[in-house]
């Protein structure tokens, strides 16, 4: 974890939003330097999820069926149902579709996922962090998840999420994370 100090992320790129009413869909695509099979395990295998992604499970999502999904910061797990598992190149759960193709040698991830308009920024710089950091894990240089109240912390969020929010025509919330009670 060495390059974590070093990471900033790049600008806001690879997303847009489908609007319907308050729960707007949020689309990212990314290219990742990895095979369409090494993204699929980091995206259904729960100890790699732990390191990358804003969300633990307690059981594989590789298969049809219930798993208890808990996003970092929440209280308690959600049961998630996962709809559909086409592997190595579509996964879809609750509201969240993922698609993986092959594209120049490595794979072209697609995420679709369902957010409260409020949040649509928030939610794509979360995203954009989380797959910077699933980028270099695949790639073995892992810098450690940056996720929840600490992604809000990080050099680098507050100028996504503003710039998001300009892309998307939303006002940037203006929530800041709170320091440690004391």
């Amino acid at each position: 974890m060495c390059d974590r100090e070093q990471y900033t992320p790049g600008p806001a790129s690879g997303a847009q939003v489908r609007k319907e009413g308050d729960k707007w869909t949020l689309i990212l695509v990314r290219e990742l330097r990895h095979s369409p099979e090494k993204v699929w395990q980091a995206l259904i295998d729960p100890a790699q999820l732990r390191e990358w992604a804003p969300f633990v499970t307690d059981a594989s999502l590789g298969t049809v069926g219930t798993v208890k999904l808990t996003w970092v910061g929440a209280p308690a797990p959600l049961e998630t149902k996962v709809t559909r598992v086409e592997a190595p190149h579509l996964l879809e759960y609750n509201d969240t579709r993922w698609e993986l193709e092959a594209f120049g040698g490595g794979t072209r991830l697609t995420l679709w996922h369902k957010i409260d308009r409020r949040f649509v920024s928030w939610g794509a710089a979360g995203w954009h962090i989380s797959f910077d950091v699933l980028d270099r894990l695949l790639a073995g240089n892992p810098i450690g998840r940056i996720v929840g109240a600490d992604v809000m912390k990080f050099t680098g969020w507050q100028r996504l999420t503003a710039e998001y929010a300009k892309q998307f025509g939303v006002e940037k919330p203006n929530w800041q994370p709170q320091g440690p009670k004391g």
